[in-house]
C-alpha cells in the first residue's frame, strides 16, 4: 500500500500545504498554511485528506471513512481555520478550484454512479440517519430568511448559517461549489426523475441552489476573515514554506501522511 500511494505523497502535500508559487493574494492557500501550522488543524486534515483519495490498489473510495473523517475535521478543528479552508474568498478561477477541491469532491461529493441520484433519495438517507437528520434540521432554521420578514437574512444569522453547513459536509446531504467560476453550491443529486413529487424536490434541492441567505452567508465571509489570517493573504513576498517554522510542520505532516498510509494497509 505505502508504494501504491508513494505517487499521491506530492499531491497530497500540496492539497495540505499549498505552494509557494501559488500562495500570493491566494486565501485558499492561506488558509491551507495556516491549517498545516496548527497542532489541530494539520492532523485532521492529513487524515481526511488521506481518507477520501481511497485505497490506491482497488480504486474505491471509502465514503464512509471519508465522511467520518470529514465531520471530524469540523467537529473538532478550530473553526477559525476549518471555516476559512471551507469559504475563503476567491476573485480567479484558481483560488475557488482549490476552494471546490477542499472536502476532496471525487469521494465525498460525487457519488459512485455515472450520474447524480434523485434528490429525493438524497433526502431519505438524511433522514434515516441519526448524524445527518438533526445537522439538516439546524441548517433549515440558521439559513432561511426570517418568517417576519421573507425577503430579509437577519446579519447575526451569518454565522449560524455557515457553521451550521460545514455540519452537513460529511454526511448524506454534503454540499459543495458547483464550479471554480463562482460560489454557487449544491448538492450531488437532481430532480429529473422524481414524478409528481418534483415540487417537493425542487424544494429540497433548492435549499442550496435557490437559498440566498445561505449565498450571502458565504460571501460575507471575506469581511469576516480570521485577523491572523490578513497579513498573509494579502503579503505575495510572505510564504512561510521559506520559514523553519513551516519546514518543521511540513516533516511533522509528512511523518503524519506516512503513519495513516501504513494505518490503512
Amino acid at each position: 500500500m505505502a508504494g501504491c500511494l508513494g505517487f499521491a505523497i506530492p499531491l497530497l502535500l500540496l492539497l495540505l500545504l499549498g505552494s509557494e508559487s501559488s500562495a500570493g493574494g491566494n486565501r485558499c492557500v492561506a488558509a491551507a498554511e495556516a491549517c498545516s501550522a496548527d497542532v489541530r488543524c494539520q492532523p485532521l486534515r492529513t487524515e481526511y485528506v488521506v481518507q477520501c483519495l481511497g485505497r490506491a490498489t482497488s480504486g474505491v473510495c471509502p465514503r464512509a471513512r471519508c465522511h467520518r473523517a470529514l465531520r471530524r475535521f469540523f467537529a473538532h478543528g478550530p473553526p477559525a481555520l476549518t471555516l476559512a479552508l471551507l469559504f475563503c474568498p476567491c476573485v480567479d478561477a484558481a483560488c475557488a478550484e482549490r476552494r471546490r477541491q477542499t472536502i476532496v469532491p471525487a469521494c465525498a461529493f460525487l457519488g459512485p454512479g455515472l450520474g447524480p441520484p434523485s434528490c429525493l433519495a438524497t433526502l431519505e438517507a438524511c433522514e434515516h440517519s441519526g448524524v445527518c437528520r438533526p445537522r439538516l434540521r439546524a441548517f433549515q432554521a440558521s439559513c432561511l430568511p426570517s418568517q417576519v420578514a421573507p425577503d430579509v437574512c437577519p446579519p447575526e444569522q451569518a454565522t449560524s448559517c455557515r457553521r451550521a453547513y460545514a455540519s452537513l459536509v460529511g454526511t448524506a446531504v454534503t454540499p459543495n461549489y458547483v464550479d471554480n467560476e463562482s460560489s454557487r453550491v449544491a448538492l450531488w443529486c437532481d430532480c429529473g426523475a422524481s414524478g409528481n413529487q418534483h415540487e417537493e424536490c425542487e424544494d429540497f434541492r433548492g435549499l442550496f441552489t435557490r437559498n440566498f441567505c445561505l449565498d450571502r452567508a458565504i460571501q460575507a465571509f471575506e469581511s469576516q476573515w480570521p485577523p491572523t489570517l490578513q497579513d498573509h493573504s494579502q503579503d505575495p513576498g510572505h510564504h512561510p514554506s521559506q520559514s523553519s517554522g513551516a519546514l518543521d510542520h511540513l516533516e511533522i505532516a509528512k511523518h503524519n501522511l506516512g503513519n495513516l498510509i501504513l494505518c490503512m494497509k
